[in-house]
């Protein structure tokens, strides 16, 4: 039987970003918060000295054992989905702070485009643009309302960068200067310039010089060690929860963090969320956390299941096109992140230093940055180059038709060990009205709840996209001067390879309550005190990486919180139809 506890204020189910960013405002303003994280108690001194290759990359030390809960996966609706079971296929974050600790730690501001993705396209290009079975809509904010909040999340981030030549305004500078230009960044921003285009530093979470945020939190200076995607950061030097917004909420008497706290229902009685029950996975005892607003920050995944396990929300039905809650699926997956890698015959890189956000990149070919009356697809993407520095289990990248062992394999591995170098095409990733999340109907986790069921198809959309991307990798790496040039081949479909973590949808925010889950405060539109937060909002991919947009998103949605709180009833009114 379920021990029922004290009721709080706000209950906020995860702790990465955007958890951390809600228990932190709302532990600031005096609220007294509970926020439950599924994982171990985990802080900087956890990560200091691991330095371990095979722990972290290879045996994926940070990420949710799958044994026990994972999702199924199928590409066609009729299909019969089957468990995700290993590590390799799928990356999911898991202890204090989620999958914000192990992230690279690049971000991007989307571009005013991908607010307003339906409006602009059809402005510009007409409804015939768009094709049928495309479910791509407004955001329901415009970059104009979200840039505060960027301003904001940078500033707590302590975020290093240079200003995008194509960018969107700005309200002020990044709080840190950008990290440094190393030989390979140089090599690409020089070519792509000379291309005509306008390459700059990627902006990066990795800290270039010693930072103390508005909140007080100290970040340190980074040491390029190359310890940083898959890794928690050893020197502090990587923004993230850990090293801002729970130390934050953790300052205030008013703020708890419950470790190994699997909640498994929103207790919801049909008109208001009363609080949640979760498990106690150490002892197997049962809590009801009662609070006057519930807060989901979990992953994509999480938030998707718990509404659907709580029966909250009309679920997304693919044959009527009707319901809200598990629609518009999409994220960075395998037809994502293709490109082009060349191998140098006479030129030698030091690539064993590096930073998960050092890099070149640029946006000519991203959002709407180009014409696409000509072009066979809707969006873009972002080219980059990153350093994260070549660990020593997965540095042996060689051309193709070299054999994959022998002596040829080991001349080559050892000849090319620092004479590659390889950019990549972040394609967009449209909402599609096939794509979609619900409850597996045969496989359940250790509770007996069900998974949650992924469907997922690629489209032509998906497939030329990425071809334009990678022709462009192609010749830039082309141009700068590589003896040969590999190419990325295009997926026909999608593998099931759920790797990254960059996975969104589901809850979607938007303008009317017809095609959205959330408003743009991330409040539920049937249940006025319960918000979703996190990349489950996102109603499409744009081509750039999420962090910061839901981290920002986190802020906007704290703002609304703190109003709920003391007027009460729905934040934003829907949209009316003409």
């Amino acid at each position: 039987m379920a021990k029922k506890l004290d009721k709080v204020d706000v209950v906020v189910v995860g702790t990465g970003w955007a958890g951390g960013v809600i228990s932190a405002e709302m532990a600031k303003a005096g609220k007294k918060v509970v926020a439950l994280e599924r994982g171990d108690k985990k802080n900087l001194q956890d990560y200091t000295g691991e330095k371990d290759e095979l722990r972290y990359i290879e045996r994926f030390q940070m990420m949710q054992d799958l044994s026990n809960e994972t999702i199924t996966s199928r590409n066609n609706i009729g299909e019969r989905a089957l468990p995700v079971r290993t590590q390799d296929e799928m990356n999911a974050g898991t202890d204090t702070g989620g999958g914000s600790v192990h992230w690279a730690g690049a971000v991007y501001r989307y571009p005013p485009y991908d607010f307003e993705i339906y409006s602009k396209t059809v402005e510009r290009y007409g409804k015939d643009k768009i094709p049928d079975g495309m479910t791509i809509q407004d955001w329901g904010i415009t970059y104009d309302e979200m840039e505060k909040y960027y301003d904001r999340f940078e500033k707590t981030a302590g975020i290093s960068g240079e200003e995008d030549p194509l960018g969107p305004e700005r309200s002020d500078d990044y709080p840190n200067p950008p990290l440094k230009e190393t030989e390979p960044i140089r090599l690409f921003k020089n070519t792509t310039k000379d291309m005509g285009y306008h390459p700059y530093q990627v902006t990066s979470a990795n800290v270039s010089q010693q930072y103390e945020n508005p909140d007080g939190e100290t970040l340190n200076a980074c040491q390029y060690c190359a310890f940083c995607h898959y890794y928690g950061c050893d020197f502090g030097a990587k923004s993230d929860p850990l090293m801002t917004v729970i130390p934050t909420a953790q300052k205030h008497d008013n703020f708890e963090l419950r470790t190994q706290s699997y909640v498994r229902r929103v207790l919801y009685d049909g008109n208001k969320a009363n609080g949640v029950m979760y498990t106690d996975t150490e002892t197997g005892q049962e809590f009801e956390q009662p609070a006057d607003v519930v807060v989901l920050a979990a992953f994509t995944f999480t938030n998707n299941r718990l509404l659907m396990l709580s029966d909250i929300g009309e679920q997304y039905n693919p044959e009527t096109r009707k319901g809200v809650i598990g629609r518009n699926f999409n994220g960075q997956m395998n037809i994502t992140f293709l490109g082009a890698t060349g191998f140098f015959d006479e030129r030698k890189f030091n690539l064993y230093m590096g930073a998960g956000a050092l890099g070149g990149t640029m946006n000519d070919f991203a959002a709407d940055n180009f014409d696409h009356s000509d072009v066979d697809f809707l969006n873009g993407g972002a080219i980059e180059i990153r350093q994260y520095g070549s660990g020593a289990i997965e540095s042996n990248r060689v051309p193709k038709g070299t054999p994959n062992w022998g002596s040829e394999f080991k001349k080559n591995a050892n000849f090319y060990a620092n004479r590659n170098l390889t950019i990549w095409y972040t394609s967009a990733i449209m909402s599609w009205y096939h794509n979609y999340m619900d409850l597996d109907p045969t496989y359940k986790d250790d509770f007996g709840d069900p998974l949650l069921r992924i469907t997922n198809k690629y489209t032509d959309q998906d497939r030329n996209i990425a071809k334009f991307g990678i022709e462009k990798c192609k010749e830039i790496m082309e141009n700068m001067g590589a003896d040969t040039v590999d190419v990325d081949e295009v997926p026909d479909e999608f593998d099931h390879i759920y790797q990254g973590g960059h996975y969104a949808g589901g809850v979607i925010m938007g303008d009317d309550p017809e095609t959205s889950a959330v408003n743009n405060y991330l409040q539920m539109w049937d249940v006025d005190n319960l918000f979703v937060v996190g990349g489950s909002a996102f109603p499409h991919f744009p081509g750039h990486h999420p962090t910061l947009t839901i981290g920002s998103l986190g802020y906007r949605a704290a703002e609304g919180i703190e109003k709920y709180l003391k007027e009460g009833g729905q934040l934003v009114q829907p949209k009316q139809k003409a």
